[in-house]
This record gives structure tokens, C-alpha cells and sequence, in this order.
């Protein structure tokens, strides 16, 4: 083998070969030399074209040192502009102002000397005519090589990684959708490709948007099927729930893939558009308008105050504290008995809020003696109580767990509010706390009449305020996180009954009404917040199923396993005999229940306290259900407490 082909194979082999997609950028002098390769190619072009006219050429200078002159100066201009700078295959509207800049300062720099020169002699060495020519071919010619080389570079990176890309089209054609779109077709390792547009406005069949169609959503499975789309992109935060839910169907009976991406406004700095594609999530379809909070309001409250959260590593305490975090209260005290999770959140919140001040406190609202070192050690202004054991089925197993919890807690919490004179105490309660069939629910409602009968004794200065509201998506042991393991599993998805109901708010939804409710309220009431309209358990499962791109009862199987202990069909946020009474803010409401006597609820309450240190269920939900009367046990061993036959036991 001779040198020269020694030579070749180094250079085309293995790592060295040529690659051209891999080359990052010219260098900026072989830009440079381009440009005025081009800007001598119009100049000479500039010549033949007027040289075929009656327009006669001025003498003072030849025809080639003239193209010097103006080359020369073209070339001094490209320098003080620096339009070399940009990377060409991701020129901009800049790079092209900087061309034009170079392009309109070289005629008029040329232009002044001819008019001085002429002021002075008597005679022109340019042609205005040929100047002007040549300032609009040299910018031409250059702006062609940018998109030319632009184009060609987008084309052949898609050509080149276009196999095995999922076909996407994007839904709407404003300004965001555009700019999504520019970003996906200049990604090019993304796992997408664009294949066009789907709209309602378009009036033509031939309109393009970036080279891809654009073409009538009207009928969406057969334009998904023109445009050979295997997938939808949409801005959800574009549409209403009702618009979302309705394109979400009709995607999913085309059987094509949906995906979401926030506004671009909404985009996270350091994340970019690989991170913000991602599959549409149940949580995405809930038919609610956004809720406007009063933030100056809020704002106004929180400054400088110090906050206690309980249950602050929970998902409604942990939103609660990321909340407060944007308001900046002079501290905030996050109490959890969860170590794991508090250490968890304690990190999150110096990475995501470095400017936050909050400290963490392992403890347990249980221990009386731990509260009181606590509320010594801080002058707490407002408490945001969410700290409670809320799973029904464990509960229901160990009921007395839920009274040192939910009771003692919220009692020991409360005694300490009124010992340290602190300013509010906003309660997070629940609707299984309304016509209870459930430990859980009940000791909620019991640590509810102890919360509010409270407020009615005598030189109480703490505004003692309960905020009551259903399911959160998203929220540790709820529905969706098991619904979406158990699809990614393979299923079954196990649904308790075809007929049972929920109501359902995100959490931070949830957190912001929590948060205004405690800015309004004056003691004692019992705040209730708008949930929309119940979601059928079952559709909600078959809904995750196909959002997953499978097929209900095919793919995956449901299969209905029966009501759990204590578990009831539909929840309330109000008990039947109870009215509410509507606020200035539309999406909550006071409930008008009366509050009841606090020296009989507080005998009752500690008596049940005393019975469950030694761990006695049955009297203790016997007694539970003597505080609280509307307590009705439902497919649960306690169901025979019930029986106006052991009515007379409920005294033992």
C-alpha cells in the first residue's frame, strides 16, 4: 500500500473519518472567505449587468480596482459588524441584520466618498447605479448561503435520525405551538419527529407552517391518518378541561399517543424541550378553571411571621411549606415524625428555595412534652395542621393509632395554641370527616367538634379554622400513584366497586384554598371547598389504561375487588342536615354546622384518649361513635356496634 492511501484510510477510518453532521461550526475564516468569495461574485455580476446598458462606468479608477476598493471596504465592514460570528447552519434574525448592516454601511460609506470626491474634482470614481446593484446582490448572496446551508444541515440531521422517531403533529398554530415546533425540528435527538399541524382555523388546503401541513382537526382520526401521525403534542394549559377531554378521546380512538407540554412560560430555565415532552396525565383532564388566590392578601399575613406545618414532609404539608416558600415568611417551622421524608424535603427545599428560611423538626404531635419544648423554642404566629394518619383500611385495624394522632395531636396542638397565644390555627380535615363509616373519618370529625367547639370558650385570642376537602391527586397512597404501578405492572388495576365515586383536586389546588381559607377566616368555622363534579373510579382506570396506550379488559384487566373496610360509595362534603353559606371567594363555602359544647366534647375526648393507651378498639369505637352519633360502621367488624341491640354497652 503506498502513503497516500496510508493516508486516506487514517483520515476516513474509524474515528477519523469524515463526518460532516458531527463538525460543530466553520471557522470563522473560512466564513469569512465565503462571504467574500460571494461579495466578489456580486460585484462581477453587478458589472455584466450594467455593462449590457447604456450606463456608462466612470474612468477615474479601472473596473477591477474599483472591485477592490469596494471589496475592501465590504471586508472592513464584515469586522465591525462581526457577521462571521454566528454559527451559520443556527443563523438568526440577528445574523441577517448584521448582512444587511454590513451591506447598507459599505454602500453608504462608498456613496460619501464619491459625493466628497466628486465635491472636489469634480468627478465620481463609483457608479451609483453599480453601487446599489451591488448592495442588494452581496446581501442576497449571503443570506442564501445561511438559510441554504441551514436547511440543507436540518434536512440531512432528520434524514439522518429520523429512523425509528415516533411521528408527531401538533395541535394549534399560535405563536407557542410554533416555537415548540422551530424547537423540535432544530432537537434533532429528540424521539419525536414533525410531521405537521392540526388546527380548526386553516381556510386552505395548501397551507404549510416551517415546510409541514397544515391540516383540518375537524375530523381527527382521518387527518392523524393523512398525516401518517402515530402521536399528538398539545399545550394543555391552552385548552379548557372540556376542549382537552374531548381532543383526549378522540385521540384515544384513533389509537395515536398523547403528549403534553407545559406553556413556554412555564418551562423550568434549566430543563429543556427533551424534559417538558412528556405522555399526557390523568391529572392533566380534570375539567377545573384555574383558582385565583388573593396573593397580596396572603402576602400581607405571612410577612414576618413564623409558621408551624405539620405533617409538613406529607403531600398536603410538603405543598403547603413550597407554597410559604414563595411568600416568605420570616420562618418556617416543618414538623413530621417522618424521617426519611423530612430528610427528603429538607433537601429539595435548599436545592429549589435557597433563599427560604425554614428549618426541620422530627417530633411527634402526639408527645405533649416534645410540643411544649417546640413552641418554647419558637413564637410561632400561624399553625397549618396537616399532620394525621389518613389510610382507611390500616386505620380501621388499629384504631387506636388514629385517636393518639388525629384526637390527642390535634388536641395537644390546640392547647398549646392557646397557651402561646398564637394568632391562627388552620386545621386540614377531610369529607370522610362527614356521616363517617369509617375510624379514620370519624376521629377526624372528633378532632373537627373539639377544634370548633373550642373557639366558643372564653378568652380565646387563637382564630381556630378548619379547612375540609375530598381526594388530592397525586397524594401518597392515593388512587392514581397505585392505579399507575399497577398498569406498569402489567395489571390487574383492582377497583373496590364498578359504582363508587370520588371527588378529586390536585394538591396544590387543595394547599392554595387551605391557605386562603385561613386568611379569612374569624374562629370557629368549618371551611368547605368546590371539588367539581365526582369521577367514577372505574372510568378513571380505564381512562389511565388507554392514556398508557392500551386497551382496558385486553391489555390490562380490572377487576373489582369489593368494598375495603369502612370504605363507602360516594363521599360528602357536608352532612345532610347541615347548609353552607357562600364566601367572596367562589370555590369556597362555610358550613353552618353548629359547634356543639366544648366541656362535654372535651370529657368525651379524653376519655376515648385514656381508653386508647390501653389499646382497647372495641370500646374505643364504641365510645368514638357516642361522640360522634352519625358515625355508621360500613363493611367492618365494628358494623355490630351498631345494633341498637349493644346500645346498652356503648356504657361499659
Amino acid at each position: 500500500m503506498n502513503n497516500s492511501s496510508k493516508i486516506l484510510n487514517k483520515l476516513f477510518v474509524g474515528d477519523n473519518k469524515l463526518r460532516l453532521l458531527d463538525q460543530r461550526y466553520l471557522p470563522r475564516w473560512i466564513v469569512v472567505l465565503i462571504d467574500v468569495l460571494l461579495c466578489g461574485f456580486a460585484l462581477i455580476m453587478s458589472y455584466f449587468i450594467l455593462s449590457g446598458t447604456r450606463i456608462a462606468f466612470h474612468d477615474v479608477l479601472t473596473i477591477p480596482l474599483q472591485m477592490v476598493m469596494v471589496l475592501s471596504v465590504t471586508l472592513l465592514f464584515f469586522f465591525v459588524f462581526k457577521s462571521y460570528s454566528g454559527i451559520i447552519r443556527h443563523s438568526t434574525f440577528t445574523d441577517i441584520l448584521k448582512l444587511a448592516l454590513t451591506a447598507v454601511s459599505t454602500f453608504a460609506l462608498i456613496v460619501l466618498f464619491n459625493t466628497i470626491y466628486s465635491a472636489v474634482t469634480d468627478q465620481k470614481v463609483f457608479l451609483t447605479t453599480f453601487l446599489l446593484l451591488y448592495m442588494f446582490a452581496s446581501f442576497t448572496f449571503m443570506l442564501l448561503f445561511r438559510i441554504s446551508v441551514k436547511e440543507s444541515y436540518t434536512f440531512l440531521r432528520n434524514a439522518a435520525n429520523s429512523e425509528g422517531k415516533k411521528k408527531i403533529a401538533i395541535i394549534g398554530i399560535d405563536d407557542a405551538t410554533i416555537s415548540l415546533a422551530k424547537g423540535m425540528i432544530t432537537e434533532s435527538d429528540l424521539p419525536y419527529t414533525l410531521v405537521g399541524f392540526l388546527t380548526q382555523q386553516i381556510s386552505s388546503k395548501r397551507v404549510q407552517i416551517l415546510g409541514k401541513p397544515v391540516v383540518s382537526s375537524s375530523n381527527l382520526a382521518e387527518s392523524l391518518q393523512k398525516l401518517e401521525a402515530e402521536g399528538v403534542l398539545l399545550m394543555s394549559d391552552s385548552f379548557s378541561g372540556k376542549e382537552k377531554n374531548e381532543i383526549v378521546e378522540k385521540c384515544l380512538n384513533a389509537g395515536v399517543e398523547i403528549l403534553n407540554v407545559p406553556n413556554l412560560q412555564n418551562w423550568k430555565k434549566k430543563e429543556d424541550i427533551t424534559n417538558q415532552i412528556k405522555p399526557l396525565q390523568i391529572e392533566d383532564l380534570l375539567e377545573r378553571s384555574p383558582i385565583k388566590i388573593e396573593d397580596k392578601t396572603l402576602a400581607a399575613d405571612l410577612q414576618g411571621k413564623t409558621v408551624l406545618v405539620t405533617g409538613g414532609a406529607g403531600s398536603i404539608g410538603s405543598e403547603i411549606v413550597q407554597q410559604l416558600a414563595t411568600f416568605k415568611p420570616s420562618l418556617v417551622v416543618v414538623l413530621d415524625q417522618a424521617e426519611s421524608a423530612l430528610h427528603e424535603l429538607e433537601l429539595s427545599l435548599r436545592l429549589n428555595y435557597p433563599d427560604f428560611n425554614f428549618i426541620t423538626e422530627l417530633a411527634d404531635i402526639s408527645n405533649m412534652y416534645r410540643l411544649e419544648l417546640m413552641f418554647k423554642k419558637y413564637s410561632f404566629n400561624i399553625i397549618y395542621h396537616a399532620a394525621a394518619y389518613k389510610h382507611v383500611p390500616l386505620i380501621e385495624r388499629n384504631p387506636h393509632e388514629a385517636i393518639y394522632v388525629n384526637l390527642l395531636g390535634t388536641i395537644n396542638l390546640c392547647f398549646q395554641s392557646i397557651s402561646n397565644n398564637i394568632d391562627r390555627f388552620v386545621m386540614v380535615s377531610t369529607d370522610k370527616a362527614v356521616n363517617p363509616t369509617n375510624v379514620m373519618g370519624a376521629s377526624k370529625r372528633a378532632a373537627e367538634m373539639y377544634v370548633q367547639s373550642l373557639q366558643n370558650e372564653s378568652e380565646i385570642s387563637t382564630k381556630f379554622i378548619t379547612t375540609r376537602f375530598g381526594n388530592v391527586l397525586g397524594s401518597s397512597g392515593s388512587v392514581i400513584p397505585h392505579f399507575r404501578k399497577q398498569i406498569a405492572q402489567g395489571g390487574p388495576v383492582t377497583v373496590t366497586h364498578k359504582d363508587i365515586i370520588r371527588y378529586f383536586m390536585t394538591i396544590p389546588e387543595a394547599c392554595q384554598l387551605v391557605m386562603q381559607a385561613g386568611t379569612m377566616g374569624k374562629g370557629g368555622e368549618i371551611y368547605v371547598f368546590d371539588m367539581g363534579e365526582p369521577v367514577r373510579i372505574i372510568d378513571l382506570a380505564k381512562r389511565m389504561i388507554r392514556l398508557s396506550g392500551l386497551e382496558p379488559y385486553e391489555d390490562i384487566d380490572i377487576k373489582i375487588t369489593g368494598l375495603r373496610p369502612g370504605e363507602k360509595l360516594y363521599e360528602e362534603l357536608l352532612n345532610d342536615t347541615s347548609t353552607v353559606l357562600p364566601t367572596h371567594h367562589p370555590k369556597i363555602m362555610i358550613s353552618t354546622m353548629p359547634a356543639g359544647n366544648f366541656a362535654e366534647i372535651k370529657e368525651k375526648a379524653e376519655e376515648i384518649i385514656r381508653t386508647a393507651t390501653k389499646q382497647e378498639d372495641q370500646k374505643v369505637v364504641r365510645m368514638l361513635k357516642e361522640m360522634v352519633p352519625e358515625f355508621k360502621s360500613e363493611n367492618s367488624t365494628f358494623e355490630s356496634l351498631d345494633d341498637p341491640k349493644n346500645k346498652a354497652l356503648t356504657k361499659i
